[in-house]
């Protein structure tokens, strides 16, 4: 008799998984909470979809900290080059970027991803949407649908249910309890590659929302990062800030006052720029002063006025532009956050990534307790663990077949 699976998810690691487990002739359904499958996967592909980096595997696999070690056998299995090769497999070519990340050519996710669920459709997967997971009981898992509560029996389940960022696009944390009351613990989980929460004037929240910061370099104390970011209505928020964001979270949550610094002009030497702002300004207007003397966009001259009264003298005005200070307050919550930090414990698995309470049931992706930088670290290993937790059902289901 052929072998089911349940994936309960339905995002980059759990269709991964899926695809992984119908390949090897098991019948898979896949219980996804939300209306259509990888909304967050959408999301992120919204400016662009960076799916991946292209440097060296090592300092690839050093980007995942704490859980580098844990993570290195998946991501040395399906790492970049791999991912790119699947990709170029669903008629999707990628290319590296100036930074080493690497992208679609056609820059979109959804192209990708209607290509991938193709070919889930030709290897039989079959969708359960609006099918919120509830809990286990005994052999079943369960869920709340609009036809009521459901319960489904599989010979294998994979759990990929994400973390608990973006709550809106599916991943909630609910998962937590239910897993803890069959003996699979997690960590706490908390916001990963947040964006900074700063009490802006209503001019900059209320004008300057949305407007990017480019070229710049973000200074926490010793830290320094290159990069850009956006000003949001709360505070700042992009790659550079992402960069940071948990060191930050560490200082505020020890009781101190974090110093952080944007230098506005990064190529530009402190005394150079001095020059330029020793020209007689005229009748100029301040703004249209650092507009032309200095090269400040109309945003970076709004944060620069938000540290308050800018200095006359040349010299001190290029210090502030090279380092003005943000009022930083903390990083935001889980339902804006890129990522999550923490999540199902590693001890509690073995080295396939099924739970050693439960035979049989295997976990992948954001809800593991790992986090990464962005730059396409978060998708490679949501990918690289939901392969293997395919990968590692399917070999345990022909396994049980000799038992």
């Amino acid at each position: 008799m052929r072998k089911t699976a349940v994936v309960i998810g339905a995002g980059p690691a759990g269709l991964s998984a899926a695809e992984c487990l119908a390949e090897a002739g098991v019948k898979v359904h896949v219980y996804e909470r939300t209306s259509s499958p990888a909304r967050k996967f959408l999301m992120a592909g919204r400016g662009g979809l960076n799916v991946t980096h292209s440097e060296d595997i090592g300092k690839f696999i050093s980007r995942y900290g704490e859980a580098a070690e844990r993570i290195a056998p998946f991501l040395r299995e399906f790492g970049p080059e791999r991912l790119r090769a699947w990709c170029a497999g669903l008629g999707q070519e990628t290319f590296v970027g100036s930074s080493g990340k690497v992208f679609p050519k056609s820059f979109k996710s959804s192209p990708l991803l209607r290509a991938w669920l193709r070919g889930l459709a030709e290897l039989d997967v079959e969708f359960h949407l609006r099918h919120r997971f509830d809990r286990f009981d005994g052999q079943q898992a369960c869920f709340e649908s609009p036809e009521g509560f459901k319960a489904a029996s599989a010979d294998a389940f994979v759990l990929a249910l994400g973390g608990a960022s973006w709550p809106r696009l599916g991943a909630d944390g609910g998962w937590v309890e239910p897993l803890r009351a069959m003996g699979l613990n997690s960590t706490p989980l908390r916001p990963a590659n947040s964006g900074f929460v700063i009490p802006w004037s209503e001019q900059v929240s209320g004008k300057f929302a949305g407007q990017p910061l480019k070229n710049i370099r973000l200074l926490l104390g010793e830290l320094s990062v290159r990069g850009e970011c956006v000003v949001t209505r709360n505070g700042l928020e992009g790659g550079a800030v992402y960069a940071v964001s948990r060191q930050l979270a560490g200082i505020v949550e020890a009781g101190q006052t974090p110093d952080v610094r944007l230098d506005l002009k990064p190529d530009v030497p402190v005394e150079k720029l001095a020059a330029k702002l020793s020209r007689p300004r005229g009748k100029a207007s301040l703004s249209n002063f650092l507009r032309k003397a200095a090269g400040l966009p109309p945003a970076a001259i709004a944060l620069l006025r938000e540290t308050g009264a800018l200095p006359a003298d040349p010299h001190e005005l290029a210090q502030r532009i090279k380092a003005a200070p943000l009022d930083v307050r903390g990083v935001g919550g889980l339902d804006r956050a890129i990522s999550t930090a923490g999540g199902v414990m590693w001890d509690g698995l073995d080295d396939t990534l099924m739970a050693k309470a439960f035979p049989g049931l295997f976990v992948a992706g954001e809800m593991l307790d790992w986090d990464a930088p962005t730059g396409g670290y978060l998708l490679t290993a949501c990918f690289a663990t939901g392969r293997a937790a395919g990968l590692a059902a399917a070999q345990w289901l022909r396994n049980s077949e000799s038992r």
